[in-house]
């Protein structure tokens, strides 16, 4: 597989279809203090969790409860929703471009309209 950015939202679907299981063995996870408030609870274990899939690199974060597995849980959570928005398919393209004949069209009323206001100039008489 590439790197994020490279995949098209079909790849991402098939990521989508996979177990909690599955998901979790694609991806890399490492435990941290997290930071913020919270004094003790927050700075006596290393609860914040961080997490990578590694197929396409989203990496989410995750530091809501002091349960290092609930955080992990959560963090699959992220990546799931992660994954399910990148596999949504991109809307159509809208042309916005003007098109030559209303390019033309928009010219054509300028060039009458400058010869409008050149008849209305007063002459000089000198």
């Amino acid at each position: 597989m590439s790197m994020e950015g490279h995949l098209s939202h079909e790849e991402y679907a098939r990521f989508v279809r996979l177990s909690d299981k599955e998901l979790a063995r694609q991806c890399h996870a490492e435990a941290f203090h997290a930071s913020g408030p919270g004094g003790q609870g927050v700075n006596t274990a290393d609860s914040a969790v961080r997490m990578i899939h590694v197929p396409t690199g989203i990496t989410v974060v995750s530091r809501e409860s002091r349960s290092q597995l609930q955080n992990r849980e959560r963090c699959l959570e992220k990546i799931h929703e992660e994954l399910v928005r990148r596999a949504r398919r991109p809307k159509k393209r809208k042309k916005t471009k003007p098109t030559k004949a209303s390019i033309a069209r928009r010219l054509d009323a300028k060039a009458r309209r400058s010869q409008v206001k050149k008849l209305r100039r007063r002459a000089d008489f000198d």
